[in-house]
């Protein structure tokens, strides 16, 4: 144990989605040794933990992939607690069968603009010369907007991604099979971050800490998706089980060189593109 993490609370940055309830299960209700680290637990959406980060207002978050281009002076990347999306992702929907090159011009709904599906989007766009008029609406009402005809399309994560087609859209493009199908890799999503001033030795024991935690988890997976059933807005306790399951995995406990490199390829082609700052090369936790 570090002899400097004295006894203030370690602010921690989570999304109040089932995912990360899930993943976090073992540190909120105190199941495993915190090696006396203390965690004061964030619950915001990743769109506000995305603009935090760029303050550096919180010790350890998640994030998306995108905003970590933006954050990489600031913070470190630790080697779990990673969203990756494994020949799936974010989907883009229409309410009629459409076609990519009808949507040219077409108004389409994005869950903010540093979201790493957002990015995954504007690269799956240039790839296939198509452009679009995107805007920003919460991820939560996306396929609202859809319905009402305000968008032509929307691009949905999250549970929408296992629900949409029970509830009449159409899939145009599944963003995560398109990563898949170029790389064989998984769609990096989402990471976790901690703050680069903190000490190396600080930094290593809460990276410990919480991959114990994931790995508390995931051994004990029917409770701990009980405990997230309470983030899983109005899922039943099936579809929040397969939602977990594809978020939290063996990519999570561990990036492992495949889950590293599919990172380092987002952000390279992100930068050669324009569409974000080099980030590389990327700097991991070692716990």
């Amino acid at each position: 144990m570090p002899k400097d993490t004295g006894s203030r609370a370690f602010t921690l940055g989570h999304s109040p989605d089932s995912d990360d309830a899930f993943m976090f299960y073992a540190l909120a209700e105190n199941l495993i040794d915190t090696e006396g680290c203390t965690f004061t637990h964030i619950l915001r959406d990743i769109q506000t933990l995305n603009e935090w980060a760029a303050e550096g207002r919180l010790d350890i978050t998640a994030m998306s992939v995108h905003a970590y281009a933006f954050v990489s002076d600031k913070y470190a990347l630790l080697s779990h607690g990673a969203s990756m999306g494994d020949n799936y992702g974010p989907v883009l929907v229409t309410t009629e069968p459409t076609a990519l090159s009808a949507l040219e011009g077409c108004k389409v709904a994005i869950p903010g603009r540093m979201t790493s599906a957002a990015l995954a989007f504007s690269m799956y766009l240039a790839e296939k010369g198509v452009n679009v008029q995107t805007t920003v609406v919460p991820f939560d009402k996306i396929t609202d907007e859809v319905k009402a005809g305000h968008v032509d399309a929307g691009l949905i994560i999250h549970e929408g991604q296992l629900t949409h087609k029970a509830e009449g859209f159409h899939k145009v493009v599944d963003l995560g099979e398109w990563w898949h199908a170029a790389y064989d890799l998984p769609l990096p999503l989402g990471v976790n971050a901690i703050r680069r001033d903190l000490p190396t030795d600080v930094q290593a024991t809460l990276s410990r800490v919480l991959r114990n935690s994931i790995a508390y988890s995931l051994e004990h997976r029917k409770e701990a998706v009980l405990h997230a059933m309470q983030f899983a807005r109005d899922m039943d306790v099936e579809t929040a089980d397969r939602f977990v399951g594809m978020y939290v995995n063996h990519w999570t406990l561990d990036l492992g060189e495949k889950g590293r490199k599919t990172i380092e390829i987002f952000l390279q082609r992100a930068a050669d593109a324009g569409l974000a700052p080099d980030a590389l090369p990327l700097t991991f936790v070692e716990d």
